[in-house]
This record gives C-alpha cells, sequence and structure tokens, in this order.
C-alpha cells in the first residue's frame, strides 16, 4: 500500500470515526464528549504534508454529525453561529500541524490546547449568536455556561487522543516488527 493510500484511508477512518463517536456521545447525553479535537489533532499531526485533507478531515466528520442531526433528530445540526465550531475545529488541526515532534510531553499540551481553541471559538459564536445579549456580562455568562462542556470536549479528547496517537504508535511498531520479519 502506497504511502497516499494510507493517508486516505486513514482521513476515511477518522471522518467516519469522528462522525459516529458525535452522534453517539450526542445521543448518550454525553454532550461534547467526541474527541473531534483530537481527531483533528492527529489529523494535522499526521498528515503534515497533506495539509489540506489534515484540515478537512475534522470539519467533515463535525459536517456529516451535524447533517444526521438536522435530518433525523430534533437536535439543530446546522444552527447560526455553527461557522465558529467549524473554525474551531480547523484551529485544533492547525495545532496538530504546528507539532514538531510526536511525543507525550508535546501530545498532552497540545490537546489541552485544541480542546482550548475549541472552547474559546465555539463559545464565542454562541455569545454571537446574541442567546447571552451582547454585553461583557453575556460574553462572561457563555463562557461560565459551557465550563461543563469543555470538562467533556477536554475528558473526550484526551481519551481519544490517547487512542488514536497510542493506537497508531502501536500500529507502527507491529507492522515494523512484521516488515523486518520479511527483510530477514
Amino acid at each position: 500500500m502506497k504511502r497516499n493510500d494510507i493517508s486516505i484511508f486513514i482521513a476515511i477512518t477518522l471522518v467516519i470515526t469522528a462522525t459516529i463517536l458525535r452522534i453517539a456521545s450526542a445521543n448518550m447525553h454525553f454532550y461534547n464528549f467526541a474527541p473531534v479535537a483530537a481527531i483533528g489533532l492527529f489529523s494535522g499531526a499526521l498528515l503534515k504534508d497533506r495539509r489540506l485533507l489534515a484540515l478537512c478531515i475534522p470539519l467533515a466528520g463535525q459536517f456529516f454529525a451535524d447533517l444526521y442531526f438536522q435530518l433525523f433528530t430534533s437536535t439543530p445540526g446546522f444552527y447560526p453561529g455553527q461557522f465558529f465550531n467549524y473554525a474551531a475545529l480547523t484551529g485544533a488541526a492547525g495545532v496538530g500541524l504546528l507539532l514538531r515532534q510526536v511525543k507525550i510531553s508535546t501530545v498532552v499540551p497540545a490537546i489541552f490546547g485544541a480542546s482550548t481553541v475549541f472552547f474559546l471559538v465555539s463559545n464565542f459564536g454562541y455569545f454571537m449568536g446574541g442567546y447571552n445579549g451582547y454585553t461583557s456580562a453575556g460574553l462572561s455568562k457563555t463562557y461560565i455556561d459551557a465550563i461543563p462542556f469543555y470538562r467533556n470536549t477536554f475528558t473526550g479528547d484526551l481519551i481519544g487522543g490517547a487512542v488514536l496517537f497510542g493506537g497508531y504508535f502501536i500500529a507502527q511498531a507491529i507492522f515494523m516488527k512484521k516488515l523486518q520479519k520479511v527483510k530477514i
């Protein structure tokens, strides 16, 4: 399998994973627990040579989940301010693109950064929708009300990041062992 084929396979798998996890977490009432920012971070870190693909992966996962919510549930998938969520996911992938080395000491802070970017940008979008008014008190209320969602976002991204990055390195180690056996 060529490197491009592997990248495309990983991308498709991540889009499907992001979509399923976002839908499942909402259906189980674990709002924002889906590791969408972690998927963006992982795609950015893994697909540095295919930047457009790395940026599109979390957007596609979000879009397909939003489409599902819009068409098949009473939860609106698309709403005013949704652009900010897409921008936040692009920011999470951008954090991944900035990673120079992928190791625990860089990935954990990057997960924190990606989750925080998502929290700040997406909730600013909620504020811009005018739900709490356009005052500094409304902005404060928006962010304070969103703290429980941030906890879920960060926890989901931390677990998702551990599974994604850990699983990738384990699979890579297994593949390298098999490759070495074939060469002998």
